[in-house]
């Protein structure tokens, strides 16, 4: 990002206390559909059994019916799967509600990494939840709209050529008929307000009056609107590396291109220090220009029939979200420039960006909620216009995005009107944003701080990941500790309420890790961001 946190002057703290209990309703938006929201509907309580893991073995599964359309809570019902870490503290502070974001991520193991993650006398006083939202993961239904949609070879995302963009359009077109003819019942109410109203109903079903929300990229955006349609329900809510509510989603998108271009670039810097282990050069600008030579050279001819053009941004978008993906994506850069060699990069395009069935469920519900939030352009010349102009100081991900949110050009189902999440009837909140994070840019922090009344809002300086807390920077750590410990928050004077100094970037890998890549891309990085997925 180009702005970046005011320095702080000084900084005291405030432990979040008592206050006035207001309607649901009182500050809902008010169409008929966030109205609706705002009334709970009966709830059974869940019954919880053993579904522990490896990792997290105290891990607890149940289920939980809820109206498909809330407007009509005895009317067809759908499933979604609930996880549980138990608390085991005699204080118990209730229940904490978390989610990766996506939208279309499954929160079940986030459960397990939270309550692995945070100090063991936090974690012990909350019943940690995870859920799959509506449509996602072990949810019934889980929608998948067409199958095998990312298979490889696509058409190069860039249409430099009328063929290439009708290829293209074609793809998302055919993709928005096919949710709409297999989900035609369901479409409607796939989207953030109906999210936010099953949240309620899993607090209904835990019987809690109050519920604490931990929520990351795509869920700080969940846990704000179900705030603002539930200010009294809301007990502590922390968000982390937060979407700016002001461009959903169309412009979130345009500026997520920019963002995603400087932390590309900031790759190639990256390369180019540590020439020695790359040989591409130690020039930033001709190592990017070696990437889109490499990038012209799969357009024409595709590694292994896998990685084309669109392919190869694919593999590298995730170096975006998360820098410990870095030396194996300039190893794999490296073997294809100076040993002509295409095996690493199609094991990391294996590795960081082939979709299976859980991609596909993942990408059709972010489609269909982000297709169904708010409205997006129907005249594609809109879409052209305004991407080509992106294209042209953002080159990396610009194209590769706009096809990705295409669909919603001829989405099937009507779109509905972003939320306001300003809110001034909350305790303390917390917030957290990295500077130069891509997914979610540095601005959408600083302007839920200002529309989230007596937030208070943590920056990693200089830093370029995207979830940050509970992935070894223990600066922030200690924030989020305290807040959940007994709601401290801290209090500055500046654009930012504490400033949190970035990890220092990767460094090259050693032989022997270099030829050991597992086949799972979490195993090359912090467990979070494995979970955390990516696109938000």
């Amino acid at each position: 990002m180009r702005n970046r946190a005011a320095v702080l002057c000084g900084v005291a703290v405030v432990v979040a206390g008592a206050f006035t209990a207001v309607p649901a309703d009182a500050s809902a938006p008010r169409s008929a559909e966030t109205a609706r929201a705002a009334q709970a509907a009966p709830a059974a309580k869940p019954t919880w059994k053993k579904c522990g893991t490896t990792d997290y073995p105290t891990l607890q599964c149940a289920s939980l019916k809820v109206p498909l359309d809330h407007a009509k809570p005895h009317g067809k019902q759908i499933t979604l799967a609930l996880s549980r870490v138990r608390h085991t503290a005699k204080k118990y502070q209730g229940p904490l509600l978390v989610n990766p974001g996506g939208p279309g991520g499954s929160g079940l193991t986030l459960a397990g990494f939270v309550a692995a993650a945070l100090p063991k006398a936090v974690a012990a006083q909350y019943d940690v939840i995870g859920f799959d939202p509506r449509g996602v993961g072990a949810s019934k239904p889980a929608l998948d709209c067409r199958p095998g949609y990312f298979d490889p070879v696509r058409p190069d995302s860039v249409p430099s050529t009328p063929a290439l963009e009708k290829a293209n359009l074609s793809r998302a077109k055919s993709f928005a008929a096919a949710c709409g003819k297999k989900y035609a019942r369901v479409l409607p109410y796939i989207n953030t307000i109906s999210a936010v109203r099953d949240m309620d109903s899993i607090r209904a079903a835990l019987g809690a009056k109050k519920i604490n929300y931990f929520g990351y990229s795509y869920g700080t955006y969940l846990g704000a609107v179900y705030a603002k349609l539930y200010p009294d329900r809301v007990r502590r809510l922390v968000l982390d590396s937060i979407v700016d509510p002001t461009g959903v989603w169309y412009d979130d998108n345009l500026t997520q291109d920019y963002a995603f271009n400087d932390r590309h670039r900031a790759l190639m810097a990256w390369i180019a220090r540590n020439d020695s282990a790359y040989r591409l050069g130690t020039d930033p600008e001709k190592v990017e220009a070696k990437w889109y030579a490499m990038r012209a050279a799969l357009a024409k001819k595709p590694a292994d029939r896998k990685v084309g053009a669109s392919e190869l941004e694919d593999t590298f978008i995730p170096g975006g979200y998360y820098n410990g993906y870095w030396p194996y994506l300039a190893d794999a850069f490296a073997a294809y420039v100076n040993d002509k060699d295409a095996g690493p990069l199609v094991e990391a395009y294996e590795n960081f960006a082939a979709i299976d069935a859980s991609g596909d469920n993942g990408y059709s519900i972010y489609t269909a909620v982000q297709c169904r939030d708010a409205s997006w352009p129907r005249d594609w010349n809109q879409w052209r216009k305004d991407n080509w102009a992106v294209y042209e100081k953002a080159p990396f991900m610009t194209w590769n995005n706009a096809w990705y949110n295409a669909p919603c050009a001829s989405w099937p189902a009507k779109s509905l009107k972003p939320v306001n999440i300003a809110n001034s009837k909350l305790p303390p909140v917390l917030l957290f944003q990295a500077t130069n994070d891509a997914a979610t840019p540095y601005e959408g922090g600083v302007t839920v701080h200002r529309k989230l009344a007596g937030s208070s809002l943590v920056v990693e300086e200089g830093g370029g990941n995207h979830g940050i807390t509970l992935s070894g920077n223990t600066c922030l750590d200690k924030h989020l500790s305290a807040y959940l410990t007994d709601g401290t928050v801290p209090r500055g004077h500046g654009a930012a309420d504490a400033v949190c100094r970035a990890l220092p970037d990767p460094e090259p890998l050693t032989a022997a890790a270099a030829t050991s890549m597992a086949a799972s891309p979490s195993a090359h990085g912090s467990t979070l961001h494995g979970l955390l997925g990516y696109r938000g």
